[in-house]
């Protein structure tokens, strides 16, 4: 088990490109405000950067 990071969507995917949406839903993000707590990896990390206007880290863990 490494580091983890929690990411809260904090915008809406409405009137976004689909592969901003995409990615909400490969990070388990689909509804406003829902919080998902995933492994601190490169890939993980650059689907948050990507989208970054859409979702904020919260907290890190370990």
């Amino acid at each position: 088990m490494g580091k983890k990071i929690v990411v809260k969507q904090t915008g809406s995917p409405i009137r976004r490109p689909g592969k901003q949406r995409a990615t909400l839903v490969g990070l388990g993000l689909n509804k406003m405000n829902k919080s998902r707590e995933l492994e601190d990896t490169p890939s993980v990390r650059g689907m948050v950067n990507s989208i970054s206007h859409l979702v904020k880290i919260t907290k890190e863990i370990g």
